[in-house]
């Protein structure tokens, strides 16, 4: 059984039901890592394709998701997604921990091509680090160029014409308590990368294995599960203000749509 990080439950717990109410569709997803998100798309209706720069990220895509591709509902592309061939026009585009490895210019074309690649219903959800005051070694190991706050994502929409309809701080105060032995089990498990260039260590940063960080025994999956995660869920929710929160979820409207 794949036992999933608490912090990444949460995550998705939040998504699976900002999701609820919207009519499945066609996604684009950049940076997929494991699969995890393109798992609840895929099992609440959603067709779409992923894009990652790791040939490694996308051959384990491949293998996970056998049935949907050769059912046409999903596609594991090994491409940037700033570079590669349009598609037809998505309802949705996806990241989560991807724009905080972007330098300013490259960011600035993510939001474009994004909004380029968009349906006239279409939405974009991202999900980036918050709390630049908790800046710490899995940010540098990740290639990390930023941490997010909420004035300044809105201020990153307001200059490229993006409207931004929800914004909310995810698992406070459970990462946080956390926050300690997450960074020594990472600075004991992967310092060695700092050695390693900026776009390796984005190229790294979806395949990662760090014990009771990113993987965990089976038999936790007792504890770490849906079910039991309910109650941190309704915290996260009730502390979804906090300018701790050291994850941040945006939906927000590209700027053609503005006025619709």
């Amino acid at each position: 059984m794949n036992v999933l990080p608490p912090g990444t439950l949460l995550q998705l717990m939040y998504l699976g039901e900002r999701l609820r109410d919207v009519p499945p569709g066609s996604f684009i997803e950049i940076g997929p890592g494991a699969g995890e998100i393109t798992q609840v798309l895929l099992d609440a209706g959603w067709t779409g394709r992923a894009y990652d720069l790791g040939a490694e990220t996308v051959a384990a895509l491949r293998e996970r998701f056998a049935r949907e591709i050769a059912e046409g509902r999903f596609a594991a592309v090994n491409a940037d997604f700033l570079q590669a061939q349009p598609g037809p026009p998505a309802d949705l585009v996806i990241s989560c921990m991807v724009m905080e490895h972007l330098d300013d210019a490259a960011q600035a074309r993510f939001l474009r091509t994004a909004a380029s690649q968009l349906s006239d219903r279409g939405f974009m959800i991202s999900l980036v680090p918050g709390s630049p005051r908790d800046w710490g070694i899995e940010d540098d190991i990740a290639g990390h160029c930023r941490r997010y706050t909420r004035d300044g994502l809105r201020q990153l929409a307001a200059d490229h014409g993006w409207q931004i309809r929800h914004l909310a701080g995810l698992t406070a105060p459970v990462s946080n308590l956390l926050l300690p032995i997450s960074n020594f089990l990472v600075n004991r498990s992967e310092r060695q990368k700092l050695a390693l260039s900026a776009l390796e260590r984005t190229k790294q940063s979806g395949r990662r294995s760090v014990r009771f960080k990113t993987h965990f025994p089976s038999v936790l999956g007792l504890l770490l599960n849906r079910r039991t995660m309910l109650p941190l869920h309704a915290l996260q929710k009730l502390f979804s203000g906090s300018e701790r929160a050291l994850v941040l979820y945006v939906e927000c409207i590209p700027p053609r749509e503005q006025g619709a």
